[in-house]
């Protein structure tokens, strides 16, 4: 299990994250959160890309602030539709946009993880297929005002208030909260 395998490291989350700390904290990592403050530029359309370079910029960033014996997470989410990538939205109109876009349709979630550990990065990816119901303009304003969507991928959150427009989901709950549990064991077991 992950607990076990971290059990003798000194773990940096990467990343300024509540929910992706919350994750960390609900599987038994012990880790020190530093925001890593970097520009994190939409360079390319290519969402797994996109996350993975970003999850390994994170990461790189924090390393260059501490001693190599630390074990560095850097994570990175997007909301991908159709050829648009949405990351969080910049003000509530935009939030709206994106929300009234992903009403009765599907979107993908991209989240990138990249680790920095013993002067080497590993990255990986994972991806969830998520499928909202129809909303209306109401609920969408209605949404928009608690503002759960400002720092939230593709102007959402699963495990809140947004939790009410997810109609269903296809692969792993915790990608789509910010950061895929199993496929950073997965990565793990292969670094360790």
């Amino acid at each position: 299990m992950i607990h076990n395998l971290l059990k003798d490291k000194e773990i940096i989350l990467a990343s300024g994250s509540p929910r992706r700390k919350e994750i960390f904290d609900m599987i038994g990592i012990k880790a020190l959160q530093i925001p890593p403050h970097i520009e994190e530029n939409n360079f390319c359309a290519n969402p797994r890309k996109l996350v993975t370079v970003h999850a390994e910029n994170k990461a790189l960033a924090v390393r260059k602030m501490v001693d190599n014996d630390y074990l560095i997470v850097g994570s990175d989410t997007v909301v991908f539709q159709k050829t648009k990538i949405m990351e969080k939205p910049e003000n509530k109109w935009q939030a709206a946009d994106f929300l009234t876009k992903l009403s009765g349709t599907h979107h993908y979630v991209y989240t990138g993880i990249g680790v920095s550990y013993k002067n080497q990065i590993y990255s990986a990816y994972e991806k969830t297929k998520v499928f909202f119901r129809e909303l209306s303009a109401h609920e969408i304003e209605e949404y928009v005002n608690t503002k759960e969507p400002m720092d939230k991928a593709g102007a959402y959150g699963i495990q809140g208030f947004g939790s009410q427009f997810v109609r269903k989901i296809s692969g792993c709950y915790f990608n789509v909260m910010g950061f895929p549990v199993s496929r950073f064991y997965k990565l793990l077991e292969e670094i360790l």
